[in-house]
């Protein structure tokens, strides 16, 4: 079923916002794409397509580029690589998607349980939200390194509820795959899919969430 406008509904028990980052709240996808081709050229000497990285867009760097390595060895210098290439260039190439600040900013104003949901590693996630300034916002950050199965598992998801005290009932997740949303679904969360991030809107109505996001500002709605 193709998601619902969130400007057309209102879920006046959601008190609990969590977020993803790549993507929904930070522009970083060409930052993504090209820490991915440079450590790819750097240590197998090759270049895999965007559109086989954007399918991998909201699950954890492990997952992406550990199936390419042909020991732990190479899997560990493939992550370290990347990781060196993402931070380097972050501030140069991310920046806040248009209005979503002033709706984090809103919310937190509000009393809102915010809390960020990232298949990012903590060294990037926290540069991301540094970047956003958004960190008396979101000091709840839920990393890949904080749990043993990132999305689409549900532990992230879990792990952010324990940590803000918020039952399933109450939260809708943002993000911008279906990563997002798979994880979102399975632990019980509403889930709301943004119009901006890099994925075209028939790969998300797939997924089928439970909202669809044209503006930032609809999620002030929900």
């Amino acid at each position: 079923m193709a998601p619902t406008r969130a400007a057309t509904l209102s879920r006046n028990d959601v008190n609990t916002y969590l977020f993803d980052l790549d993507g929904t709240l930070l522009d970083s996808i060409d930052l993504i794409l090209e820490s991915f081709h440079h450590t790819t050229r750097t240590h197998l000497h090759r270049e895999l397509s965007d559109d086989h990285w954007l399918a991998g867009v909201g699950t954890p760097l492990r997952d992406q580029l550990g199936p390419l390595a042909r020991s732990e060895a190479e899997r560990d210098a493939l992550l370290a690589t990347y990781v060196a290439y993402n931070l380097e260039h972050h501030d140069a190439m991310a920046k806040p998607f248009p209005g979503i600040v002033g709706v984090v900013k809103t919310l937190h104003g509000r009393g809102a349980k915010l809390a960020l949901v990232t298949s990012k590693m903590s060294p990037g996630a926290n540069r991301g939200v540094h970047l956003l300034g958004l960190e008396k916002e979101l000091p709840i950050r839920i990393c890949a390194d904080d749990v043993v199965r990132g999305k689409p598992d549900p532990e992230p998801v879990y792990k952010a509820l324990a940590a803000l005290g918020a039952s399933p009932e109450s939260a809708v997740l943002i993000g911008d795959s279906p990563h997002d949303i798979e994880a979102g679904r399975a632990a019980g969360v509403a889930t709301a899919a943004v119009a901006w991030g890099p994925l075209s809107r028939e790969t998300l109505e797939a997924a089928a969430p439970d909202y669809w996001i044209e503006r930032p500002t609809e999620v002030l709605e929900l």
